[in-house]
């Protein structure tokens, strides 16, 4: 075998193989400092968007919510009645200290005010309205479907026994699992988010206009702060699930069992502060951004355009550095279309793969033109073997009929 043929060969195995292009590993730090030691129960701090858990204390624990228990019975309510509906108030009667509107047996209120009267000053008669009536008269029934939207949201240390947050057996939660019920509400929601983060409301619906103020007062007092519930009794203590944005990065909170709502506000406050002081946000790759120009096959002067998909974003500690890792053929060879998926990227936190994006064509790749074609035909080394082969025939060929003619010529 030529060493021609030797070279086009180990350029073809060469294109088969993936191209890793990775900066070196960053250093390694020391990173953020220790977290406010908090005086909770429980307690958690997560990026929504990322699902990242930065801060966890007993961050799974099944404990007493409240009336943290309302975002669930929120949830219910949205997914099964409409905020125009009108509900007929049910004959129950909350004890002197549970917080509440005053409503009326038989009085009729939108689903819109029972639903702010519920998450703003945290009405106990609210919610008892709005589980009665979503459950079609029965609160029992409108339990059973907390418990399945429990299921079907994924929190695994959570179950339901009341729609309001009594201390009742049976009636528990996780940190863990309150941010993610409040991230899935957010997320979905709008109503919702816009609700949870007023500092007062007014609702019209009912016997008479009421004037509500939100129990959350870290929605008013601080300007990064957006919501999302708060909730007391005498078994769960104070707890405050807390969202907040600074800087372009949101991150939430829970807290749980704190002793007052001052340790309560301050712990929240504490905990997200310590978030953005010490972690930020970061996009290591950006959806639509050139990360690989390959050579296209058959021509010499020609690159394609590799792009990410979409974006990667990732919450590192102050001063940690991502590295990429691409994964990219050396070589492509058309016709491919537009966005076909070429390869992939993968971003490492150290030596932990956070994040992995498709790499796609940025334009439509074309394949060989005819004349590339040919010319490509023409020079293989097969193809010049057998052009060789027939010309020394026809060479042969031709020798063997000049000598025939002289011998005839001289034979006449």
């Amino acid at each position: 075998m030529g060493n021609g043929v030797v070279i086009r060969l180990l350029g073809a195995v060469a294109a088969l193989f993936a191209l890793s292009i990775a900066p070196p590993a960053a250093a390694a730090t020391s990173g953020p400092p220790s977290a406010p030691k908090l005086p909770a129960r429980a307690a958690i701090l997560t990026v929504p968007a990322t699902g990242q858990r930065l801060y966890g204390l007993n961050a799974d624990k099944e404990l007493p919510i409240a009336s943290a228990t309302k975002l669930m019975t929120a949830l219910q309510v949205l997914e099964h009645a409409s905020l125009t509906d009108v509900f007929t108030d049910p004959n129950w009667h909350p004890a002197p200290d549970d917080s509440q509107i005053g409503l009326i047996e038989g009085e009729r209120m939108s689903v819109r005010d029972l639903m702010i009267a519920m998450l703003v000053p945290s009405a106990d008669d609210a919610a008892e309205d709005l589980a009665f009536n979503v459950g079609r008269g029965s609160v029992a029934r409108f339990i059973a479907m907390m418990n399945q939207g429990a299921r079907a949201v994924g929190l695994g240390h959570t179950h339901y026994s009341t729609p309001i947050g009594l201390d009742t057996p049976g009636n528990y939660s996780s940190a863990a699992d309150l941010v993610k019920l409040a991230a899935y509400l957010l997320a979905r929601y709008p109503f919702f988010a816009h609700v949870v983060g007023l500092s007062h409301a007014v609702l019209t619906t009912g016997y008479h206009r009421r004037y509500v103020v939100s129990r959350n007062y870290l929605v008013s007092e601080v300007p990064w702060i957006h919501g999302v519930k708060t909730g007391h009794t005498s078994k769960a203590g104070y707890v405050l699930v807390a969202d907040g944005s600074r800087n372009g990065m949101t991150l939430m909170s829970a807290v749980l069992g704190t002793p007052s709502e001052a340790a309560r506000d301050q712990s929240t406050v504490a905990l997200l502060d310590w978030g953005f002081q010490n972690f930020r946000l970061t996009r290591p790759v950006a959806a639509g951004a050139v990360l690989a120009r390959p050579t296209v096959n058959g021509y010499t002067d020609r690159h394609a355009s590799v792009i990410a998909a979409r974006t990667v974003s990732w919450v590192v500690p102050r001063g940690l550095q991502l590295r990429v890792a691409l994964h990219v053929p050396l070589q492509l060879s058309g016709p491919l279309k537009r966005h076909t998926r070429v390869g992939s990227a993968t971003v490492f936190e150290g030596t932990r793969p956070v994040g992995r994006v498709q790499l796609v064509l940025a334009r439509a790749l074309p394949g060989l033109s005819p004349f590339v074609a040919a010319a490509r035909f023409i020079t293989r080394p097969s193809t010049l073997v057998v052009l060789v082969v027939l010309v020394m025939a026809g060479v042969a060929l031709t020798l063997r009929q000049r000598l025939r003619r002289r011998v005839r010529s001289g034979t006449a």
